[in-house]
């Protein structure tokens, strides 16, 4: 998949406007593989950011992390679907059966009309959580076993691949092979602050572990010269 792949890049457009989102594809699209829409914009604009970003040529990742119960997740992935997204994403903490369901009502759907289904995955666990976040939940596994467990059951559902730190790469793909897609967060520039994540990874480091794409927010979108970021991020990784 590497060699097929333009930019690792996704960029998280963690804004609360549809104006500043619409500049920042303007800029970035070329340059990036995907924008990701996540909650803040989501709530603010609704469909109208997945649009956007399509009129300007754009690919989107929705990222809603849907975690119900599983007639449910798999109607909201439905209408996911015919948004006609890049990809989208569930909470593996969900359990099988609520994944399987969504993949297989998506599968169906695509199937019936012909169409190519958007990548789906599955969060495991959250970039901002460490081992104490683990215990204070009453879950006593270490956090590269719990994510490698969560990974396990999503490629056992049909998942395509998960959202995962970059601490956890290796394992993952040892586990769950090279044909299934791994998108990180928590990376960071080596001269950029951490914020609220705690496992992060340089993006180098992060493909160099085998991460498929890599989800940057702030070191692009809040830069004195967002292309500028995008740019030397891309030429690092080449």
């Amino acid at each position: 998949m590497a060699a097929e792949i333009k930019s690792r890049i996704i960029t998280a457009l963690d804004v609360d406007e549809l104006e500043k989102a619409k500049k920042l594809v303007k800029l970035l699209k070329d340059d990036v593989a995907a924008f990701k829409i996540g909650k803040q914009l989501f709530t603010r604009c609704g469909p109208d950011a997945v649009k956007m970003i399509h009129d300007e040529g754009g690919r989107v990742f929705l990222d809603l992390k849907f975690h119900d119960i599983p007639t449910t997740v798999a109607k909201a992935s439905l209408e996911v679907m015919r948004l006609g997204v890049f990809m989208f994403n569930m909470h593996a903490l969900g359990g099988l059966d609520m994944m399987k369901k969504a993949v297989c009502e998506v599968k169906e759907k695509a199937l019936g009309k012909g169409e190519k289904k958007p990548i789906i995955l599955a969060v495991t666990v959250l970039t901002s959580q460490g081992p104490e976040d683990l215990k204070r939940l009453g879950i006593n596994m270490g956090m590269e076993d719990l994510v490698v467990r969560l990974a396990s059951l999503s490629k056992e559902a049909g998942v395509d691949g998960v959202v995962a730190s970059p601490k956890e790469i290796k394992a993952i793909r040892k586990s769950c092979g090279n044909i299934f897609t791994i998108v990180t967060p928590g990376i960071r520039p080596a001269s950029s602050s951490k914020d609220d994540q705690k496992r992060i990874m340089t993006p180098l480091e992060a493909v160099d572990a085998g991460a498929d794409y890599i989800v940057v927010g702030r070191p692009i979108t809040q830069a004195e010269d967002p292309l500028s970021a995008a740019q030397s991020i891309n030429k690092e990784l080449h």
